[in-house]
């Protein structure tokens, strides 16, 4: 104790000193100074991710009524992750400039669009057209010096994650091959109409925070994903994976893959669509349903997916920032002439569209809809909000998200507060259309809690990991962390 009150009083000292040699200091710095800050002039006693991890330790505390037995379906492939520069550069390709693709013909397609998001520094997934092409690059990724081979596909990651809880009963269904069978955790139940001859392959291409190729450079660690997937693309295994839930019986149904349908015609899309909004119909109304969505580039597709039935009939949802952006842009709601985020996405702006995706499509007054749930994840923070009487446990559930991203990042089993860092605004405003109140966080107490007409928003910073190991799948690591901490009130 006496080693704190010590560190505060020279602390106390430094800002004193600070003010004798400039007192013309603004308000803003002294008040820094003597305030949070503390955490800029700290010793490792002091240190905000030390005190943000212990205090989740705290926060985190198991639901009343826990799940036994999840369904999670229906997307599941094999992913080789490797270095994406250097991936590029052994299919003889140089650097240039990044552009956006929607869908990838070609090597030069795939080089521009890696570029493009690798400059800022954010997550992407792409369908590549062309079989031939993309087989050829497959083989190239797989063959080269470094390139490792895991689960992947969202409702894969998920199941993994959820079966490493040893008392759970986890049931995954999607193409599974023979070598994404071997790498499944022993935990996992598949029935044999998942089963397959070949598995499907997503290349991962990694670059590091401040890696550089000709002219870009990344500002944070990230992937880029694209395959050549028409088992995940056609949501083959949808029918399959309702029709084992009567025999499995599950407390909680996990989906995921509707953004692979991207790969589809128009027409191919639209009336898969309507078979997957009939098998989801078919899900036992006592069931909850996660939806957990993906990287996507067709505003038709994702207007289809909120306008078409899928929203009403799923009680939470799980997304990112690419996510939620292209979801309010697609749908014409709120803040959707922002064209990207520039660095952390502003805590106002996401809190406005997460509330009016819930009072547009969720189970509020006038709606016939289940959903009471969105799980928001960025890089610097994570929001949870729920309609209020639908969900209890969700400071945990928050913190629970948050702290998985930093251990999964690092490999590590705790929070290493000197392999992660805090990126997020421990000050921020709740909304920037309504009357909103201005949010004052402190590391020892990092969840945050507001309501706003019904819906009841947490928030929490997330511990950043400096160097991190592997990206991929951290946002089905926190959906899924999130999920195992909450619990849902019978209606």
């Amino acid at each position: 104790m006496w080693q704190k009150s010590a560190c505060v009083a020279l602390l106390a000292l430094a800002t004193g000193y600070i003010f004798l040699l400039d007192p013309e200091l603004p308000d803003t710095v002294l008040k820094y100074l003597s305030g949070s800050v503390l955490y800029q002039l700290r010793g490792d006693l002091v240190s905000p991710e030390s005190s943000m991890a212990a205090a989740w330790d705290a926060l985190i505390t198991q639901p009343a009524k826990q799940w036994n037995r999840v369904a999670v379906g229906v997307n599941a492939c094999v992913d080789v992750v490797l270095s994406g520069v250097k991936l590029l550069q052994a299919l003889g390709l140089d650097s240039g400039l990044g552009k956006d693709h929607s869908v990838l013909h070609s090597t030069t397609d795939l080089k521009e669009a890696f570029l493009h998001f690798m400059g800022k520094g954010a997550a992407a997934e792409r369908f590549f057209g062309d079989a031939g092409v993309f087989h050829h690059i497959a083989q190239t990724a797989s063959e080269y010096p470094g390139a490792q081979l895991y689960v992947g596909g969202n409702a894969a990651l998920i199941g993994q994650k959820i079966a490493m809880n040893p008392d759970l009963k986890v049931l995954l269904c999607g193409p599974i091959g023979p070598k994404l069978h071997e790498l499944l955790d022993e935990n996992i139940m598949v029935p044999p109409e998942s089963l397959q001859e070949l598995d499907e392959f997503h290349l991962i291409l990694e670059y590091q925070a401040g890696e550089e190729w000709g002219q870009v450079r990344a500002p944070n660690a990230n992937r880029f994903i694209f395959s050549h997937d028409l088992s995940n693309g056609a949501m083959n295994m949808l029918e399959v994976f309702v029709s084992s839930l009567e025999e499995f019986q599950p407390d909680l149904v996990v989906l995921s893959g509707l953004h692979m349908m991207e790969g589809q015609t128009k027409e191919m899309r639209q009336k898969r669509l309507l078979e997957a909004v009939a098998s989801i119909s078919d899900i036992p109304t006592d069931v909850p349903v996660h939806l957990e969505l993906a990287s996507m580039t067709d505003p038709e597709l994702m207007s289809a997916i909120i306008h078409q039935q899928v929203f009403p009939l799923v009680n939470s949802i799980g997304l990112n920032e690419q996510e939620l952006l292209f979801l309010t842009q697609a749908a014409s709601g709120p803040h959707a002439s922002v064209a990207s985020w520039n660095g952390v996405p502003d805590v106002g702006v996401v809190s406005d569209i997460v509330y009016w995706i819930l009072k547009e499509h969720g189970r509020t007054p006038g709606k016939a809809s289940d959903l009471t749930r969105i799980h928001f994840h960025t890089l610097a923070y994570h929001l949870l909000a729920t309609v209020d009487g639908f969900w209890a446990n969700q400071v945990a559930a928050v913190a629970a998200g948050a702290r998985v991203a930093g251990t999964q990042a690092c490999a590590t089993k705790t929070i290493d507060a000197s392999r992660v860092f805090l990126k997020a605004p421990l000050e921020f405003t709740t909304s920037k259309t309504a009357e909103a109140s201005r949010v004052s966080l402190s590391p020892d107490h990092p969840v945050s809690e507001w309501r706003r007409d019904g819906i009841t928003f947490h928030y929490t910073p997330v511990l950043v990991c400096k160097d991190p190991l592997r990206t991929v799948g951290l946002g089905d690591a926190i959906s899924a962390e999130g999920l195992l901490y909450s619990e849902i009130y019978p209606h």
